[in-house]
């Protein structure tokens, strides 16, 4: 029956398509492929009853407790403004060089992604606050929104990250599986630390290529980034600069330092966040009632959208494999040519194109349980699996015409700005990404060093 499975399949992408809601969809098809599955006895009704427990483990998963505690952490920062005063103290800092509001736009969007973890988040604030700026100081509308969509995409991968908290429990998931298919019952795991690790260096990479860049750019094309001539208004002092960049800074730094060294959980760490944004909001007089009620109904909202989501992948992922799909799928990258890299640009392909209509959280929560023990169970490395998924989704929400970081964007541009002109601004960026995503491929070493020399192989 694992033609059933595919149909399923096929099903929720295309009601999805049609607009409806991902949470609703994923359960409710998966329901209606399970009742009629009993009915006609293709269907064993007896694997339903597994759903409680199901939900039970989602809700004490002491790993996902992370996820709520993060979006508070960049909710906070957010409506703190961090980012504008980051923006302002960068920009008056490096504004005179060639390209430096670029690259000052640059390093506030990774310090911002690295914060919130929300691509839509962080490209509409980056948006908001730096494009008018960039265009005013004479930048061509093409390099300034596509350094903008490339910026703000670096949430996928900048650790702390909640994308990197939710896939790093589905890859622990899928590995263990893996592992016990292939008769390994004292299982290893992988944890979102090691996933925090493993991105670190490929993010700061992207960074450092995407700087390289407009560094070029600059350069070779100073009509497209002028420098900027310094009023009296833009000279910065040591102490404004340290007073923008070390509090947002170190609260980043103290949270992902307690992961890595093994001081904290992601939970925990998750938790000294939230409470250092909201002691930053706090001392810097942005905290209001009314402000701290918006933040907790935004973390409230964000947090139901990504449990909603779980909840029903949970109930989809239990219909799909109890008509044969995981098997179905098995088969399917078994019998590729070119054996398990063959399999690996398959699956990167079909994600990279299901970028296009489905976000990060139901691409994780969907795809990454059905494919992700088959490829493990071939051998390969689960922290270099999942940080080549977030990179290869990274690039795809770039990619014109259908990628959510460009619809982001254009949803808070000028009406000035046309739609082929973001286009064209993010195509360097995103062969930028698929560059950083070959040499990872070649050189694994670079996702593995890090988290080997910090917990061992």
């Amino acid at each position: 029956m694992e033609w059933v499975a595919g149909l399923l399949f096929l099903s929720v992408i295309v009601i999805l398509l049609a607009g409806f809601p991902v949470a609703f969809t994923l359960g409710g098809t998966a329901l209606i492929f399970a009742g009629i599955g009993i009915l006609t006895g293709t269907f064993s009704g007896a694997l339903l009853s597994s759903l409680p427990n199901r939900m039970f483990g989602l809700m004490t998963n002491q790993t996902l407790v992370a996820v709520p505690l993060f979006v508070f952490m960049g909710v906070t920062l957010q409506r703190a403004r961090i980012a504008e005063e980051l923006l302002e103290t960068l920009s008056a800092l490096f504004g005179s060089l060639r390209g430096g509001l670029g690259i000052s736009v640059t390093l506030v969007g990774m310090l911002l992604a690295a914060s919130t973890g929300i691509v839509g988040a962080t490209v509409v604030t980056m948006g908001l606050l730096s494009l008018p700026t960039m265009l005013r100081r004479g930048y061509s509308p093409e390099i300034s929104t596509g350094i903008i969509c490339a910026s703000g995409t670096l949430g996928q991968i900048i650790p702390p990250s909640i994308i990197l908290v939710m896939l790093g429990d589905v890859m622990t998931s899928a590995y263990q599986q893996a592992q016990i298919e292939m008769g390994i019952y004292s299982a290893r795991t992988v944890s979102v630390g090691d996933l925090f690790a493993g991105a670190l260096i490929p993010g700061l990479l992207l960074v450092g290529l995407y700087v390289a860049y407009l560094m070029l750019v600059a350069h070779f094309r100073p009509a497209m980034m002028p420098p900027h001539e310094p009023g009296p208004d833009d000279k910065v002092g040591f102490l404004q600069v340290m007073h923008a960049l070390v509090p947002p800074l170190g609260l980043i730094l103290a949270v992902l330092g307690s992961i890595l060294f093994g001081l904290a959980t992601p939970t925990e760490a998750a938790g000294v966040g939230g409470m250092g944004a909201l002691l930053i909001a706090v001392l810097r007089r942005q905290l209001s009632l009314e402000r701290l009620q918006e933040i907790m109904r935004s973390t409230l909202r964000i947090s139901s959208m990504v449990f909603m989501i779980l909840i029903s992948a949970s109930i989809f992922s239990l219909v799909f494999r109890g008509y044969g799909g995981d098997d179905g799928v098995r088969a399917v990258l078994d019998s590729l040519p070119g054996g398990v890299v063959g399999a690996v640009m398959v699956v990167m392909l079909v994600m990279f194109l299901l970028g296009f209509v489905l976000d990060f959280i139901e691409i994780t929560f969907i795809v990454v349980p059905i494919v992700g023990p088959v490829l493990l169970g071939m051998g390969l490395d689960p922290v270099w699996l999942g940080i080549m998924i977030a990179i290869n989704l990274q690039t795809s929400f770039l990619t014109p015409p259908f990628g959510f970081a460009l619809f982001y964007l254009r949803g808070v541009a000028p009406p000035e700005i046309k739609t082929a002109q973001i286009y064209r601004g993010v195509m360097p960026f995103v062969a930028i990404q698929l560059f950083a995503l070959i040499l990872i491929a070649i050189f694994p070493e670079l996702v593995t060093w890090l988290p080997d020399k910090i917990y061992g192989p």
